[in-house]
């Protein structure tokens, strides 16, 4: 989800679900290390809870970054072992790291020594010719040793070359039974399966066989979808806002965002003024389904209004909408 889940989408998924765990896209320790450590990390407190996702292979490296994350109170550090791309793998982390266990166990390892917020691991049910379920146990079972906890299985193989991140996301066929075995053989284990799911019916199917289900593409596609999670999986029977709510309800962020000038004293300061577009963009999704829908998106994509920063963008879009609302 890099570019995708940025703290202006997590803020617009929370007015959305109260209690659904966000991700940050993935973060390397070279970012964090050598870069502006504000620009990668700040959020707003609504996000928790809330987790930051590495990308590294180095375990001082990892140690020090899951420090900094503790640090501005992330509640959880992941460790990404499943991104498929060349930049990722040049920099030799991501799904290639499913091919050294002993090393993400390292990497783990450190980062649980370094602080005390959980640190979990996402990977892959294989990479390129190893797709046996064996290589996948082997690998969970390795890196549990050093104490991992929790494993988010996106349960396709990963091709290292020759497709792309988007082929990776959609020609290796998916494997939902590799997660359900793996449940079965370390029932210890939170195990969290990720990839394909798109409705609350298909959640409830793998919450019979493991302990979560992760979304990507739909719940940033079709957002909406995640306003039935906080009554039907957490409990919580607080009125679900509606999707023009939604939008009211991001009206003074994105005020506040637009306004902020980077210094210390504006608050939750971006580093930065954003563009309207930035954030914007991580709502075209939120009418899917409904009539209209395309034209609330174009009315949320007019360059010209973009450009203008004005956030009574977002109310005209809204009135485009407004037969389907009613």
């Amino acid at each position: 989800m890099m570019d995708w889940t940025d703290r202006h989408c997590r803020q617009f998924h929370r007015q959305i679900t109260r209690h659904t765990w966000l991700y940050t896209e993935m973060v390397t320790t070279g970012a964090l290390l050598h870069g502006d450590v504000a620009r990668h990390l700040d959020f707003s407190k609504e996000e928790h809870p809330v987790a930051l996702q590495l990308g590294g292979s180095e375990p001082a490296d990892l140690a020090r970054s899951a420090v900094l994350g503790q640090q501005w109170g992330y509640d959880e550090i992941n460790l990404n072992c499943g991104c498929p791309s060349e930049r990722v793998q040049k920099g030799a982390f991501g799904a290639c790291l499913m091919a050294e266990p002993a090393l993400v166990a390292d990497c783990v390892k450190a980062m649980r020594d370094a602080v005390t917020i959980d640190v979990t691991v996402k990977h892959r049910i294989g990479i390129d010719d190893h797709q046996s379920y064996e290589f996948m146990r082997d690998f969970v079972g390795t890196v549990a040793e050093a104490g991992c906890r929790t494993f988010i299985v996106h349960a396709r193989n990963a091709i290292l070359k020759g497709l792309s991140p988007k082929e990776n996301r959609e020609i290796p066929p998916l494997q939902y039974d590799f997660a359900y075995r793996l449940k079965r053989d370390f029932p210890a284990l939170e195990i969290i399966i990720n990839g394909g799911i798109k409705t609350l019916a298909d959640i409830d199917v793998h919450l019979g066989q493991v302990d979560g289900v992760m979304l990507g593409r739909e719940a940033y596609h079709n957002p909406f979808v995640m306003s039935g999670f906080d009554a039907r999986y957490y409990g919580d029977d607080t009125p679900v806002r509606s999707r023009s709510e939604v939008v009211h309800a991001m009206l003074p962020y994105i005020r506040a965002q637009l306004a902020s000038d980077g210094t210390p004293a504006a608050a939750d300061a971006y580093r930065g003024r954003p563009r309207l577009n930035s954030i914007t963009r991580h709502m075209l999704g939120l009418m899917a389904g409904l009539p209209h829908a395309r034209a609330f998106r174009q009315a949320l994509s007019d360059s010209r209004a973009l450009a203008e920063g004005d956030p009574m963008l977002l109310l005209r879009a809204l009135e485009r909408m407004q037969p389907a609302l009613a």
